[in-house]
């Protein structure tokens, strides 16, 4: 009798898994849809896009805005083709640290310690700063719609709402998640097009196309155009990141080698067109601007909404996004908890026993979850007390990622012995490769410099992130020295049958 196809590809997945030196845990039951759904979940246009308009509008304007957005997108793909080139070849749960690990010629444990630690706190402050925009979202809505009193408690509060709910669906198991998943990438795209088409016929006057595209603004104290306008493409850049969840579902994902890659470079290039033809709608409705940026909803494209489609139109517009955003943080923790999974399957994280287990019931690493959720919070606690706090503690979540993403990419242009996998780029994989490393180097050093003007120590403009940037680089090395470099892919907690990190990282 033959064996079915999906029987197959299961037993493929599962034997290419236990070659790489695990074995199977996690329930398989996620499509490449289901794959793609969850990356480009937590890209989503209508969080990053809406949380951080502003700062685009500030930073060079609408030409930061609708030309940035599609320079900045296009070199991301450019990461996204690079790692995804990895990511068929070693199609892990761990993903980024295990790639540089098995990449490195020397001081491989090394490696996939620092990238690892980069990619964990990089992930929990990506969902921490995805759940309190997304709290932020919701409180202007309750503000206009039941006159909600808008302050740092009371967002808080809607901040641990939202995410112990995340909590809570990503406990109930694979399935339910693979079914958000999926409603929250067609909620999105048809999101995008509600919000794009209301924008284009209820409005009596829209912005010129070229004023839509080269309008330069700077409210950010710098004189120099060329850097003010680098300087707005955080927006983007900060939009684009989470795709390297692709990666971390891998494990439970059928025909992963393939799928996986598939889904974090369709994550990018969807996330790409959608959000142009959205960016450029909200920013051709801009009613006034100066009004628009200042609203006391503190979020312009709420005020934007309202102004150009009528108060009862823009306030479920406004709710179309809010949804959207629910949906990225539900994203955002299923990715945040499998690499801790990972990484505590590998003994990395203090208490690594305890955060690799499986419920077996559901096929989730239910501990991990949770894990992530209270590190979140934690991470959160200082907005009760001052967003700029805040800032200095989630900062890590762009350069931090982004340095994850590329290390294994350089490492594989520089190890000789890589062989590609199923999907792989051809004769294209070195320039691709040696582009996208180049991007993030000049993306690091441009977001480490002060966005606004004069920046400096405790000003609401100072720029933290070369601090939380410093801080994953000591405590990774701490932490290595006092225990990592004795017990990393070495001492295995009971039951993953892992081989050990000679034989892994071989």
């Amino acid at each position: 009798m033959s064996v079915p196809p999906s029987s197959q590809l299961h037993d493929d997945d599962q034997a290419m898994l236990a070659e790489l030196g695990y074995k199977q845990e996690l329930h398989r039951g996620m499509s490449g849809f289901s794959n793609f759904a969850v990356s480009f979940s937590i890209i989503s246009v209508l969080a990053g896009c809406i949380t951080t308009y502003y700062l685009a509008m500030d930073a060079g304007g609408p030409v930061a805005i609708s030309l940035g957005w599609p320079l900045v997108g296009l070199f991301v793909l450019v990461v996204a083709l690079a790692m995804a080139e990895v990511c068929s070849v070693f199609p892990t749960a761990g993903g980024l640290y295990f790639w540089a690990g098995r990449l490195a010629r020397r001081n491989k444990r090394l490696w996939a310690w620092y990238v690892g630690w980069f990619n964990f706190l990089g992930e929990v402050a990506v969902t921490a700063a995805i759940d309190y925009g997304a709290a932020v979202t919701w409180m202007a809505l309750l503000n206009l719609v039941f006159g909600m009193e808008v302050s740092l408690a009371s967002t808080f509060v809607a901040f641990l709402i939202i995410i112990l709910m995340h909590g809570l669906l990503n406990t109930f198991g694979v399935s339910l998640v693979k079914l958000l998943s999926n409603v929250s990438a067609w909620w999105h795209l048809a999101g995008v097009a509600v919000i794009v088409a209301v924008l284009w016929l209820v409005p009596d006057q829209h912005q010129s196309l070229g004023w839509t595209f080269t309008e330069f603004r700077n409210e950010t104290g710098w004189t120099s155009p060329v850097y003010v306008f680098l300087v707005g493409l955080l927006m983007a850049q900060y939009t684009f990141t989470g795709y390297d969840a692709s990666a971390h579902v891998a494990e439970e994902t059928i025909n992963a080698s393939t799928e996986a890659p598939k889904g974090l470079v369709r994550s990018v290039w969807v996330s790409l067109l959608a959000g142009w033809i959205l960016l450029v709608s909200v920013t051709a409705a801009i009613q006034d601007y100066a009004a628009q940026r200042n609203t006391p909803t503190g979020l312009p494209p709420a005020q934007i909404f309202i102004d150009a489609a009528g108060r009862q139109l823009g306030i479920f517009l406004l709710f179309v996004a809010a949804v959207a955003q629910f949906f990225c943080g539900m994203a955002s923790v299923t990715a945040n908890s499998r690499m801790s999974f990972a990484f505590s399957r590998d003994n990395a994280l203090p208490g690594s026993r305890l955060w690799s287990k499986v419920n077996p019931r559901t096929g989730t690493p239910t501990n991990s979850i949770w894990l992530c959720v209270v590190l979140s919070v934690i991470l959160t606690l200082p907005a009760l007390q001052s967003l700029v706090a805040y800032a200095a503690v989630t900062s890590i979540a762009v350069i931090g990622l982004y340095i994850a993403y590329v290390v294994p990419v350089f490492l594989r242009r520089t190890n000789p012995d890589f062989r590609p996998g199923r999907w792989n780029l051809g004769r294209w994989s070195p320039i691709i490769g040696w582009v996208a490393v180049a991007w993030v180097a000049f993306i690091v050093v441009l977001f480490m410099l002060p966005a606004y003007s004069p920046g400096s120590w405790g000003d609401k403009t100072f720029n933290y992130a070369p601090v939380a940037v410093g801080f994953v680089v000591l405590f990774a090395t701490a932490t290595w020295v006092v225990g990592g470099r004795k017990h990393f892919m070495r001492d295995v907690p009971a039951g993953h049958d892992t081989k050990p990190a000679a034989e892994i990282f071989r």
